[in-house]
């Protein structure tokens, strides 16, 4: 529907920005943090550097707690470094990395700032993965019920809104690129006994939470692509909703209804999957009841059909920021994708499309009547420290705002949604990019090549968006 006047946001809406710690950190190898498999494979995208020191916000979180201030946060979503709690296989808290994170969340609460924490956002330790067989192995569950449960213990008086496993869909359907498939031999079958793992874990977490957190809410992070049909060819539908289902659905499925659907156990059996799963396991997960999503939402996908007799082709992500590197996968028998000539795309070839929120919303709350806030959401791109000394980016304002604007929208077409929290407050490492492809309202001033004075600079971006924040959502700059 179209509606006459602008949306309208709930006086408690929580307004802020994302992170991750292994992302913005730095300080990898201080006061008893061990190395993560993230940090070595972070060490694998040259030219980009590696995010031993990224935005330094383990030094710099005061000034950066007080630029959220002047923004006018209400919310701040960012993780806790798993190996800076538990450096080693002998269980041992490390009262330094508590105590950064108390530091962290005090400073935040001062400055009247929602903390909102991720538990696991890709960073699983390397002891994990070389002593324990990380997610190949079954270890790891009481491991990382250990680490959540030291997590809750130190933060949960004051932490109420905890979130599981960041993107598992995503570790999923791309372990190859994020070094997740470490130690398998066949990615493609073993994948799912991963995942398996991952649902054991998450509902470990979900567990523990209620359990130890008064007023405690907890929920998990998908990774939300929504995908369209290419045509109204009934074919392509079938395999939008292919692509949906293997993409996402399955994951969501599993946490609202705490059981593997149809469509999964489906499509195992045609590939002679097994998931390994045991006596006990699902019986747990049935325990594991969520109070709210987590959505990180950045861009749409087209589908199409693909025919069983077509070649199948891997995905080939753009990896310098030129458009038009960008290739679509190919999965015989399931689906394709393919370009959208209906939207634009950034310098990596990811669609804009801002009705892909208000889309994904729509969707989530229809099929599960979940509350939602959104965990990510952001454009990067090749940002340019000006010789004025600032950092124009209305392309960012142009994306926040129409994004922003369909969040609005889908609150007014019933959704209960509780917060926005983009990608990302300062700029920090790209996942394949380095520095380079820049998310942040706060340009850091370093790039791949150097470490320079790491300045914290504000952008256009950020003075647009304290406006906005500071109207509740009703002052979008048009």
């Amino acid at each position: 529907m179209y509606y006459k006047e602008k949306p309208k946001f709930p006086d408690t809406f929580l307004w802020g920005a994302s992170s991750a710690a292994w992302q913005v950190e730095g300080g990898v190898a201080e006061d008893g943090r061990t190395p993560a498999i993230i940090d070595l494979n972070s060490k694998k995208k040259k030219p980009y550097t590696d995010n031993s020191i990224t935005a330094d916000h383990y030094h710099h979180y005061k000034e950066d707690v007080a630029l959220m201030a002047e923004c006018g946060f209400s919310s701040y979503r960012f993780s806790i470094s798993w190996s800076r709690i538990i450096p080693a296989s002998d269980g041992v808290v490390n009262e330094k990395g508590i105590q950064f994170y108390n530091d962290l969340i005090n400073e935040l609460i001062r400055h009247h700032i929602t903390p909102i924490i991720t538990l696991y956002h890709y960073d699983m330790p390397v002891w994990v993965d070389e002593e324990l067989g990380g997610w190949r192995d079954r270890r790891i569950i009481d491991a990382f019920d250990h680490y959540v449960r030291v997590c809750f213990e130190a933060f949960g008086d004051r932490v109420k809104y905890w979130l599981s496993i960041n993107e598992q869909n995503m570790q999923i359907v791309y372990g190859k690129w994020l070094g997740i498939d470490k130690g398998c031999t066949d990615w493609e079958k073993e994948k799912w006994q991963i995942n398996h793992i991952m649902n054991l874990c998450h509902a470990k977490a979900v567990i523990a939470c209620h359990e130890m957190v008064a007023d405690g809410k907890i929920g998990p992070v998908p990774g939300y692509v929504p995908i369209y049909p290419k045509s109204c060819k009934p074919a392509d539908q079938i395999a939008a909703m292919n692509a949906e289902e293997l993409t996402e659905k399955i994951w969501n499925d599993l946490y609202v209804h705490r059981e593997y659907s149809n469509f999964v156990k489906k499509y195992w059996q045609l590939h002679d999957v097994d998931p390994d799963i045991r006596p006990g396991d699902m019986e747990l997960i049935q325990q594991a009841k969520i109070d709210f999503f987590a959505l990180n939402c950045y861009r749409s996908n087209t589908a199409m059909d693909c025919p069983p007799d077509e070649s199948y082709l891997e995905l080939q992500l753009n990896k310098e920021g030129i458009k038009g590197q960008f290739v679509y996968p190919k999965f015989p028998g399931e689906y394709q994708l393919c370009a959208n000539p209906y939207v634009e795309v950034t310098d990596w070839d990811w669609e804009i499309d801002p009705i892909a929120m208000r889309y994904m919303l729509r969707y989530m709350w229809n099929h599960y009547r979940l509350p939602m806030m959104i965990t990510e959401n952001g454009i990067g791109a090749h940002d340019v420290l000006s010789e004025d000394g600032h950092v124009h980016d209305e392309y960012r304002i142009n994306f926040l705002r129409d994004q922003i604007e369909q969040i609005g929208m889908a609150i007014e077409d019933g959704c209960e949604v509780w917060g926005y929290n983009p990608w990302s407050f300062t700029d920090l490492l790209s996942t394949g990019n380095g520095m380079a492809k820049r998310y942040g309202l706060v340009y850091v001033n370093t790039t791949d090549q150097e470490v320079l004075d790491l300045r914290r600079i504000k952008k256009d971006s950020f003075y647009w968006y304290s406006k906005l924040i500071k109207s509740n959502g009703q002052d979008l700059g048009k």
